[in-house]
């Protein structure tokens, strides 16, 4: 594994400290609904301070697209984020020129400050150097504590960190050290779980995931897409039938590189989607031609269980079925349960990530048993996909 600095390498003492955070936070009617993403925040705000540092917080908020929309500012955060924090939070009503340099210039050791919006100027989206160079002007030293907006090159995200003395917020450093531990130097040997509905918004992840993995389990309508590539009638099923040679593809790359795709054996249908459907399991090649294969089955979820019991590392993201309505949430349940049994008793890393997947894990009720699960979305789909962030790469650059 590359290496960053962390906080624990840098002498923060007396310094503003820029901080990149993700309070991308749902918002209604003013209020902030989910506080999930300011209370991670919390550990690097408070290690920064007890190095005599002084928290400068920067973040976006929704896409005003370069220019200031009143709905998207931050300052309807500041309750939420004092309320975490446990103390007042000075807000600068713009990210750089004098309201920014004012409030900075004000703070003194144990003070926090949150700045406006970063996207209400065209720089940052662009990776402007003006705009970064502006945003380096009201600190002295650079944090990324925001791991799900690395994956884009802007000023506050790649173009600060060549500026400043850069490093890795807690949130960061822990979300670095657990993908690492999942792909980059992995307990072998390693399984991936990968659900949902289309084969083609997942192909650069399937392609990366084939190459790093023993076993790769396949769930969900991109599982359809598999069978109906090997041959197999799913009646009504969501399936990309045009996307059938990219998936034989992908089965043959596999075979030739040593990885093991599973997919069902067995198969929940109904002939309708919605809560308490009538449905019945059958053989995975009987689907009848006016139902609709919504989960997997038993004998499916017995094979995972085995899969996971032989592997040290496990990544899973997105569901096995339709896990949204009951009955059809079974086998994510299930396999869940079973990854999080193995985890619990030091048998198994297990990584997580992806909206769904986040939303599946908790409704399972092991989200907290798992060894990681990032919140990141689109940056940890990147990750997996084997893709460069930004982000992370100039923390990186920083410190070598």
């Amino acid at each position: 594994m590359a290496e960053f600095k962390t906080i624990d390498d840098m002498d923060l003492n007396g310094k503003a400290v820029l901080i990149r955070v993700d309070l991308n936070v749902p918002v209604d009617q003013g209020r902030v609904t989910d506080t999930t993403r300011i209370d991670k925040i919390v550990p690097t705000v408070k290690d920064i301070q007890a190095k005599g540092g002084i928290p400068v917080l920067m973040a976006h908020f929704g896409r005003p697209k370069g220019k200031p929309v009143e709905s998207m500012s931050l300052k309807q955060i500041v309750p939420a984020l004092e309320a975490a924090l446990g103390q007042n939070v000075a807000f600068a009503t713009d990210c750089i020129g004098g309201p920014a340099k004012r409030v900075v210039a004000a703070l003194e050791p144990g003070d926090v400050a949150l700045l406006e919006n970063t996207r209400f100027h065209e720089g940052e989206e662009k990776n402007d150097q003006i705009f970064a160079a502006s945003l380096a002007a009201l600190g002295g030293a650079y944090i990324n504590d925001a791991f799900s907006a690395s994956h884009r090159a802007h000023a506050s995200t790649e173009g600060l960190a060549r500026l400043l003395e850069a490093g890795a917020g807690r949130l960061m450093e822990a979300e670095l050290k657990a993908l690492d531990a999942a792909l980059g130097n992995p307990q072998r040997p390693v399984a991936a779980v990968v659900g949902g509905a289309k084969v083609s918004t997942k192909l650069d992840l399937l392609m990366n995931l084939i190459e790093k993995v023993d076993h790769l389990i396949i769930g969900g309508g991109m599982a359809n897409t598999f069978l109906v590539a090997k041959g197999v009638e799913v009646g009504k099923s969501l399936a990309e039938r045009d996307m059938a040679d990219t998936a034989r593809a992908i089965l043959e790359k596999a075979e030739s590189g040593g990885c093991t795709i599973h997919l069902p054996t067995d198969i929940v249908v109904a002939r309708e989607f919605k809560a308490g459907a009538e449905s019945e399991v059958l053989p995975v090649d009987q689907c009848p031609a006016d139902a609709m294969i919504l989960d997997a089955g038993s004998e499916t979820v017995n094979a995972i269980r085995e899969i996971f019991a032989k592997c040290r590392t496990l990544v899973w993201n997105g569901p096995l079925g339709a896990f949204e309505i009951a009955p059809f949430d079974r086998a994510t349940n299930a396999a869940a349960q079973a990854a999080a049994e193995a985890t619990r008793e030091g048998k198994l890393v297990s990584v997580a990530g992806g909206g769904d997947t986040v939303a599946a894990l908790n409704q399972a009720g092991v989200a907290g048993d798992f060894t990681f699960i990032s919140t990141a979305g689109g940056a940890f789909l990147e990750w997996m996909e084997g893709k460069d962030l930004p982000g992370v790469a100039a923390l990186y650059a920083a410190a070598n």
